[in-house]
């Protein structure tokens, strides 16, 4: 026997980690964080996008320790409380829920912009209305369809940049770090492309599945990054070769314009069409994420418990799927590109604050990584955190005020009840 009837069976080893850790995070954020970014950063933009890639380094690092000591789902929820108390554990979720609702509507955004930019609103809020439909049916993104995405988002990703090369359009000294590469437009930039590598911890959320996790999950992550990081930075130059600094920023399907640029113009319908399909996948696979957090977070009173209810029929979180779908939809109808992945990104920066903080208090015998690393990775979540426009920066504060201000109430009134 391999264990308890209701342990996970550790069948996972390094290879397979690194490819749902690629899974994971080659989707939909390359295709939306690029313009945002390059708006930020100019031809600055590269720089930006290694400094994203560097804290999110330190940050896997973190998580995967950490998950190597505490193999169960949850991640920062759960790190922060055994690590640090309740209340960072709480905040932790908290900034989850939150910077993974806005990523949702970043995603619904992406696929709006690309599939009907004159009306990118509308088919934003017709997708989310569609996929809160399928999730509360119970339908869910079989492993099959995760993979398909994948490979087609590689196949549209590797067509841009052949193109680019094949094209002779490309003009090396766009790449030239120049007048827009202020300091504060790289960090702001890293800030907004932090989002683009947003799932990288999925890996660390293994634990449960995989042989030797203290070993196995360690190397996984570096090398899923890495690939990740050397994807990103090819079609990054790639589109600034093509487009420049000034003409990524004001394109709102970037991918697609670099096509054009390039002189493959047959190109940008199979681009737009590989936007679409990665940005719904991630949507779907969020809201059933996001719904689910929420869930488990309204069990145990951290949010309101009616919206810990399952559906007798579908055996989903009913009432957490629609008040996501409905804040989603929301978002998607009324806000910016731009403003969504700063707001995100500042949620989830928060997030992985707290998983650095525990990362820092782990011992060497409990597999503690080098303190350089969650040091750095705190640092560098705050810095990029409070780098991001000052409208994300307003409104992530004000969110994560209001889920401290919820966390002393429901103390309270537990208290005095």
């Amino acid at each position: 026997m391999s264990g308890a009837p209701d342990e996970l069976r550790r069948g996972l080893g390094t290879f397979d980690a690194v490819v749902v850790g690629l899974g994971a995070m080659i989707g939909a954020g390359i295709f939306a964080a690029l313009a945002p970014a390059a708006r930020a950063a100019g031809s600055g933009l590269l720089l930006g996008l290694a400094l994203a890639g560097a804290v999110a380094y330190c940050n896997a690092t973190s998580s995967a320790r950490l998950a190597a000591r505490y193999p169960a789902s949850g991640g920062a929820y759960v790190y922060g409380r055994e690590r640090l108390g309740d209340f960072w554990g709480h905040l932790a979720g908290w900034a989850f829920v939150v910077g993974k609702t806005a990523s949702c509507a970043a995603m619904a955004l992406t696929a709006g912009g690309y599939v009907w930019p004159e009306h990118a609103h509308a088919a934003a809020v017709a997708a989310v209305v569609a996929l809160t439909a399928v999730n509360y049916a119970g339908v869910r993104k079989s492993a099959l369809l995760t993979r398909v995405i994948v490979a087609a988002v590689l196949a549209v990703l590797a067509a841009v940049v052949a193109a680019v090369l094949a094209s002779g359009a490309a003009d090396a000294a766009r790449l030239a770090p120049g007048a827009g590469a202020a300091p504060g437009g790289v960090l702001q930039a890293a800030g907004l492309l932090f989002f683009a590598f947003a799932g990288y911890a999925r890996i660390a959320t293994l634990g449960e599945e995989v042989r030797d996790p203290a070993r196995t999950i360690p190397r996984a992550v570096p090398i899923a990054l890495g690939i990740v990081l050397a994807v990103y930075a090819a079609v990054a130059a790639a589109a600034l070769a093509v487009l420049g600094g000034d003409g990524l920023a004001r394109t709102a399907a970037p991918l697609a314009a670099a096509a054009d640029a390039a002189g493959t113009p047959g190109l940008a319908p199979v681009v737009r069409a590989g936007a679409a399909a990665a940005a719904l996948g991630a949507l779907l696979a969020l809201v059933l994420g996001v719904s689910r957090t929420v869930l488990a977070m309204a069990r145990d009173r951290h949010l309101p418990h009616a919206l810990a209810a399952v559906h007798p029929r579908f055996g989903v979180p009913h009432r957490a799927e629609l008040a996501v779908g409905a804040v989603i939809a929301a978002a998607a109808a009324t806000a910016d590109l731009r403003d969504v992945i700063g707001f995100s990104s500042f949620g989830v920066l928060a997030y992985y604050a707290v998983a650095n903080a525990s990362a820092w208090t782990l011992a060497p015998d409990e597999g503690r990584p080098p303190r350089a690393v969650p040091l750095l990775g705190l640092a560098g979540c705050l810095a990029l955190a409070f780098a991001l426009p000052r409208a994300s920066v307003a409104a992530g504060g004000a969110v994560l005020a209001a889920g401290a201000a919820w966390y002393a109430i429901r103390r309270f009134t537990t208290s005095h009840g």
